[in-house]
């Protein structure tokens, strides 16, 4: 049994659960999910560059 539903039934269940999940959110868990997004980001992007420039060096070795 194949169950289907419209665009606004799927709009009412994600809207319920987001403003449902709000509520429950305190400034504190926001303000250190940001940061933590942040430094994730941060070394993310470093470790890349880091690589990036192994790559290029190794290269340079075998020429």
């Amino acid at each position: 049994m194949r169950l289907t539903m419209d665009y606004n039934t799927k709009s009412a269940i994600v809207g319920g659960t987001l403003f449902s999940s709000i509520i429950n959110i305190s400034v504190e868990d926001l303000i250190t999910t940001t940061i933590l997004a942040f430094v994730g980001a941060l070394v993310s992007f470093i470790a890349s560059m880091l690589f990036k420039s192994i790559i290029k060096f190794i290269k340079k070795l075998k020429m």
